[in-house]
């Protein structure tokens, strides 16, 4: 297979992860990291939008996200904000936050060492003569192999932003090896977009 057919078909697998990355947030080890504007009044917090420039890619292999992806996405944010009360609204201008998510992609090179055992025979007479075929003073010797794994690592952030200071008031991150395994089941990216804002509100 040439280079530029593998670049290719990794290219499509990674656009179909990369929005899946959400839905790996859910089952995966990440946990979110969420930060937070500490004198800001979250109580007074009852509507969202989604912020006009929501759902940017970018890093070292900005990838393609479909219009299906992205609604995906924006439909399990808005389902994990309204089941904490909040109610989603058409008019940006009306809306006490605005949703934004950004993905960043990074790729990693993953490199490990293990030992694995070594096979030597040494054929001579040995304790029973010619009947001892062998003597396996070597038989296990033990060498060291390296893995190298290359991947693309994704960061998935949002951001509720208030629209009249203009600024993030509050923001959650999650990082995940982007995966095309996973479906694209709403159901995986509603369990993950409630696991990010399961501290919501501070």
């Amino acid at each position: 297979m040439s280079t530029s057919l593998r670049k290719t078909i990794l290219q499509r697998c990674l656009a179909v992860g990369c929005a899946a990355l959400l839905a790996a947030c859910a089952s995966g080890p990440s946990k979110p990291v969420v930060d937070y504007k500490s004198d800001y009044d979250f109580t007074a917090v009852k509507t969202f939008a989604f912020y006009p420039a929501s759902g940017e890619v970018s890093g070292d292999n900005p990838l393609q996200v479909s219009d299906m992806q992205r609604e995906r996405i924006d439909r399990a944010l808005a389902y994990a904000l309204q089941n904490k009360g909040m109610q989603q609204v058409a008019d940006g201008s009306a809306a006490d936050l605005l949703v934004s998510w950004h993905l960043v992609t990074q790729n990693k090179t993953d490199v490990r060492t293990y030992d694995a055992p070594g096979f030597g025979v040494s054929f001579g007479y040995g304790r029973y003569g010619r009947y001892g075929m062998y003597n396996c003073w070597n038989c296990m010797s033990m060498g060291t192999e390296v893995s190298v794994q290359n991947y693309t690592q994704g960061t998935f952030i949002v951001d509720l932003i208030d629209p009249d200071l203009q600024r993030s008031v509050w923001r959650g991150t999650i990082q995940s090896r982007l995966d095309a395994k996973h479906g694209e089941e709403q159901s995986k990216y509603n369990a993950a977009a409630t696991a990010m804002f399961a501290a919501f509100p501070p």
